[in-house]
């Protein structure tokens, strides 16, 4: 990204798994992790406001674990941001509605299909000297579907940045809450950014943590990961595409290191 135009905060809507692995069979046990999709923010000024206006993101990845896992998943989260003109607090308030797809697939099992929609409300201050920082709650409303959980979930997001000089470094927390707690487990995701623009380039090193916070059913074992990459974004101004590959360096429970490929396209849609 580029200090000319700000990157909009992209949606919390990641995919869980649970949902696709548990219909492989009775002897496996299986992967929840985190509803939202760790690493889906990376790349995003999280904490810093807008200008007031609607903007359209994409941000599409794909990927998979080395055995013994072999699950690859592809997700597609579509979202509409508004940047209100209203303030509370000294915040900006910013609202946000999301779709997403999900693909997943295991040797010989595959399905795909909508996942829970998500629906958020934001406010983010303008610090002063270049720093942001922002809370957002809302909800994944369950829905029925081969891939989505049936449960519902409150989601919440805190973001601290700093955009001056032409960074972008950014730290976003997401939390997440299970309405029913007998199906997957409460989350902590953690996303990183700490990207450098040089004229209408940016790039620079991102990461993200994630770890489940309780075992929300007898045998359920408990899943964290730690994964780094590099993102490389273009701004045509005023469409912004950005490029990123992780890679897991550790993990629990997951069955393998996960490496995806991510891209991301801004469009400001106007006032």
């Amino acid at each position: 990204m580029t200090t000319k135009t700000k990157i909009p905060h992209a949606p919390a809507c990641g995919i869980a798994l649970a949902c696709a692995l548990a219909l492989i069979g009775p002897t496996q046990t299986a992967h929840a992790g985190s509803v939202t999709q760790p690493g889906e923010r990376i790349g995003l000024a999280a904490g810093a406001p807008l200008p007031q206006g609607f903007y359209f993101v994409d941000t599409t990845d794909f990927g998979g674990r080395t055995p013994p896992s072999h699950e690859t998943v592809g997700v597609t989260i579509p979202v509409i941001v508004w940047a209100t003109p209203f303030h509370i607090l000294g915040a900006q308030v910013q609202a946000l509605v999301a779709p997403p797809l999900v693909e997943a697939s295991t040797p010989g099992f595959h399905a795909q299909g909508w996942y829970n929609p998500l629906i958020q409300g934001q406010l983010a201050w303008n610090l002063g000297d270049g720093f942001g920082a922002s809370y957002a709650l809302g909800a994944y409303i369950g829905i029925d579907s081969p891939v989505a959980d049936h449960s519902s979930s409150i989601n919440q997001w805190g973001a601290l940045s700093y955009t001056g000089g032409g960074y972008d470094l950014t730290a976003s927390v997401i939390y997440g809450t299970q309405l029913d707690s007998r199906t997957n487990p409460n989350f902590l995701n953690l996303d990183l950014t700490a990207t450098k623009s040089f004229g209408k380039w940016s790039v620079g090193p991102v990461g993200y943590y994630s770890t489940d916070l309780n075992t929300p059913y007898a045998g359920y074992r408990k899943q964290s990961q730690f994964a780094l990459g590099g993102l490389v974004g273009y701004n045509f101004g005023p469409v912004i595409l950005q490029t990123y590959l992780t890679r897991t360096v550790s993990e629990t429970h997951y069955g393998g290191q996960d490496t995806r490929f991510w891209f991301r396209i801004i469009v400001p849609l106007g006032s």
